[in-house]
């Protein structure tokens, strides 16, 4: 792989990653909506975006920049559901759970092991 071929997919993945960072800061900034409520609102449009055909293309553009923001894993447990679906209702169902298992254990086993090296404190105001 070229030098050039390398620094234009960082580009691309930093530009569409930044874009969807933007996106959810016009959200933060004008709108009273809490940060559950916005991630829940990015995993969906991931959802509804896989749905319709235009994520996967984005995905396929920029990489990580489109498949680690949250909407990413709204993308990945809706593919997985539809190739589960392929398959009949019950991996349909379980689909999601097996695409999105790895990165969820590794979030659940490294978020233990930090707990366990730095000691956890309530925030002053």
């Amino acid at each position: 792989m070229e030098y050039l071929e390398i620094v234009l997919m960082f580009l691309k993945a930093f530009a569409v990653g930044g874009i969807i960072c933007l996106i959810a800061q016009i959200v933060i900034n004008f709108t009273e909506l809490t940060a559950g409520k916005i991630l829940v609102l990015f995993m969906l449009a991931g959802v509804a975006l896989t749905a319709l055909g235009l994520y996967q293309p984005l995905v396929e553009f920029a990489g990580a920049g489109a498949s680690v923001p949250i909407s990413g894993f709204g993308y990945l447990l809706a593919n997985g559901a539809m190739k589960g679906a392929q398959k009949g209702l019950f991996q349909a169902l379980t689909g999601p759970l097996a695409a999105a298992s790895a990165g969820v254990s590794a979030a659940v086993i490294f978020s233990f092991i930090m707990a366990l090296i730095f000691k956890s404190h309530t925030k002053h105001n």
